[in-house]
């Protein structure tokens, strides 16, 4: 068992570095096999969910370079199947964008039930089969798989209404109308950073794709996909999670490779609570001297305020002068954690998809455990500035979307390490 040791009640100082978008590279990855050669993807984050959808295409029969440690030649070109039924898929939610690409590319697909962070609920993928069933596609869900077929082995272009946004049916379905024949027009779709980086990787490789970014989105089908080179952007919610960090602890630190207007709905709302965050270009320069002000924060698609920064933003407000309300717009079930946070002294109600938080003057380290990849974070967060030892278990998790985590926050002065510890099971065998 591996867990993270933190010695809170430590100022933050000094400069960290970015890495490629966790949410890009999750749809980038997929749609590497629409391409007929090799693509070249550079700022690959290292993170167990890439690490796990690249061993994914290398099962398919994929061809995978290391060029170096943030960039890899990936030609799918000798992909023959189009099923995609390992056991890996049900460990990694992003796992579904491989049924566009593949109903794309060979004009059936039949993939695993994905997997990942357990909150909410199932997450559904009704928007995604609508969409899918509006090209032409026969869907059906059984066994544990989605198996889809569109007749004639080709989808065609059409008009999809999204009843709710959805990131991922929108990219979902962008992946498949690449290669269809005709126009496909997505409304009601999502507008995040990621969405706008998947349909640039997808034009420099050859397609069509307009209005990323906006409400509509509309694809012309073209005939084939060529190779070529991108870079992913840097990850707006690893920068997020790092400015609340310096917000929990105080400090200062600047924080590069980072794109300020994809920070922006973050910014305010520090701005809000007290922290100085200052644009410098391609970096920010964010600190905190002072006390925290209470806030109230709803999140809501892009360009609202992240559902992926509530639970790290809920930490901070937990030392907040005053009792601030976190109304949670996107998923019904996003709290969790909050009995993690509870632990170290944390006063937070919950009533459904509301929390308030009355802030209470620090936290006190205690040991806690990740319930999901940014409830994991937010342990984190709340450890940097609670007095004591706070231990974090399950971070796996954690791992699945922070790279190098340890190692960044060491280099601006936490006192954190991590530590393996043999679980019971092996103990008992070692007893035996």
């Amino acid at each position: 068992m591996t867990k993270y040791v933190i010695k809170g009640g430590k100022p933050l100082y000094g400069k960290i570095d970015i890495s490629g978008a966790k949410n890009a590279a999750v749809a980038i990855i997929p749609a590497t096999i629409l391409v007929g050669g090799v693509c070249r993807i550079e700022n690959i984050p290292q993170i167990s969910d890439v690490t796990m959808l690249l061993n994914i295409l290398k099962q398919l029969g994929a061809d995978i370079r290391t060029v170096n440690k943030n960039t890899m030649d990936i030609d799918c070109s000798a992909i023959r199947s189009s099923e995609a039924t390992f056991d890996m898929m049900r460990k990694i939610r992003a796992s579904y964008y491989l049924i566009g690409a593949l109903l794309g590319r060979f004009g059936s697909a039949t993939v695993a039930m994905p997997g990942g962070c357990n909150f909410g609920g199932v997450r559904p993928i009704d928007q995604h089969i609508k969409g899918f069933t509006a090209m032409g596609a026969e869907v059906e869900v059984k066994n544990g798989h989605v198996c889809t077929t569109a007749p004639g082995g080709k989808l065609r272009g059409a008009s999809i209404y999204l009843d709710v946004v959805s990131v991922g049916a929108t990219i979902n379905l962008m992946l498949a109308a690449a290669l269809a024949d005709g126009i496909t027009v997505i409304e009601n779709a999502a507008r995040e950073p990621h969405i706008v980086d998947l349909a640039n990787f997808l034009n420099s490789m050859g397609a069509d794709v307009r209005g990323a970014g906006t409400g509509v989105i509309k694809i012309y089908g073209v005939d084939r996909l060529s190779g070529g080179f991108y870079s992913i952007i840097p990850d707006q919610i690893e920068a997020g999670t790092y400015m609340a960090a310096v917000a929990d602890a105080g400090g200062e630190v600047l924080i590069n490779n980072v794109i300020p207007r994809h920070l922006k709905c973050i910014t305010v709302k520090l701005e809000e609570m007290g922290v100085y965050v200052e644009d410098r270009g391609d970096a920010v320069l964010v600190r905190r001297d002072s006390p925290i002000r209470r806030a109230n924060v709803k999140t809501l698609p892009y360009p609202g305020f992240p559902t992926d920064m509530q639970p790290q933003i809920s930490a901070v407000l937990c030392i907040a002068d005053g009792t601030s309300v976190i109304t949670e717009g996107v998923w019904d079930n996003r709290y969790k954690y909050v009995d993690e946070l509870a632990k170290m002294g944390a006063r937070i109600q919950v009533d459904g998809r509301v929390a308030v938080i009355e802030g209470v003057e620090s936290l006190t380290g205690a040991p806690v455990k990740a319930c999901d990849l940014r409830a994991g974070a937010a342990m984190a967060v709340a450890a940097l500035g609670a007095h004591g030892v706070t231990e974090i278990s399950e971070v796996g998790y954690i791992e699945r979307g922070y790279e190098s985590f340890v190692e960044k926050l060491r280099g601006i002065g936490a006192d954190i390490s991590c530590v393996t510890e043999p679980d019971a099971e092996d103990e008992e065998k070692s007893v035996g």
